[in-house]
Order: structure tokens, then sequence, then C-alpha cells
């Protein structure tokens, strides 16, 4: 089951939950929004702003950027972006398979490789509202029926170090 919501500071949120008993997590969802300054949303409340893509994370210390993008494109990639160490690829949900059996080809192993739902533009969060979001983050994360949470938000993490 998908739950959604916003977070503090306009942040939206979903939530991908394994249950047995519906009742029990969606009461349990609603009390960890409203505790930490969130509101559970009605279906289709803010999953509109996510595309279900597929990612693919390789080490960007162990391979070229030129060569992985190559091989990449090639196999149907959408697009490759480096954070930091790594190199993320991002595939359609029906060429994501394809697309790792072109990097596994070209003998390029990946670290990671999943279906997500990546939002399509970002909300910037800040100050306390920060801090209330990444505690929410952190209650549904932690919650036994949740599988996986996703959101749009951007956090400048040094500026709240120091909140």
């Amino acid at each position: 089951m998908t739950y959604e919501g916003y977070g503090p500071g306009g942040a939206a949120i979903l939530i991908e939950c394994t249950t047995d008993n519906a009742n029990r997590t969606v009461a349990d969802l609603r009390n960890i929004f409203s505790k930490n300054g969130g509101n559970l949303g009605t279906a289709g409340s803010v999953a509109w702003m996510f595309d279900k893509r597929g990612q693919i994370h390789v080490d960007a210390t162990r391979y070229d950027e030129d060569t992985t993008l190559e091989a990449a494109l090639e196999a149907g990639a959408a697009d490759l972006a480096r954070e930091g160490d790594q190199y993320v690829i991002t595939t359609g949900v029906s060429d994501h398979h394809a697309v790792q059996e072109g990097l596994k080809a070209r003998r390029i192993a990946w670290e990671s490789a999943e279906i997500a739902m990546i939002p399509k533009s970002t909300v910037k969060v800040e100050g306390s509202d920060a801090s209330r979001l990444m505690r929410l983050m952190e209650a549904l994360e932690e919650h036994d029926d949740v599988s996986r949470v996703s959101s749009n938000f951007d956090v400048d993490f040094e500026a709240l170090a120091e909140v």
C-alpha cells in the first residue's frame, strides 16, 4: 500500500508499506505525521509530483565517466549524473533490466539498482521546519510496516547541524 502526505515546509512524502492490518498502519502513520508537523493526505495528493524510474548506482572512483555514460546510453538509460563518489544512472522502468545487463556486458559493476519514486522538483526546507522534517522522516522509516519513504525536499545538512 502507498500512503501520501505533506511534511513541515511543504515537503511531499510517499510512504510504501507492507502490512497485514491497513487500519492500524494508517492510524500509526496519521499519528506520526501529526506529532511531527505533517499531514497524511489522500490518494493522489502528492503522487503526481513523482515519476517512477529506475536508478542504478555505480562507484565513480572505479570507472571513467565517459565509458560509463556510453555504456549506459547504449543500453537505453535516460541520464547519468555524478553525485559525490557515485554515478547515478536513471532509466525507464521497462529499460531498467536491459541497462543493468548492458553495464554488465561492458564489465561495469553497480553497487545498487532499484525502481524508485523520483521527485519532479524539490522544495527547499530550512530552519526548524527542516529539523521537524528530519524527525518525521526518521519516525516513518523506523515504522515496522514501512518499506520505503520518498520525498521531494532539499535540506542544507550543514545549516541543519547549526540549528
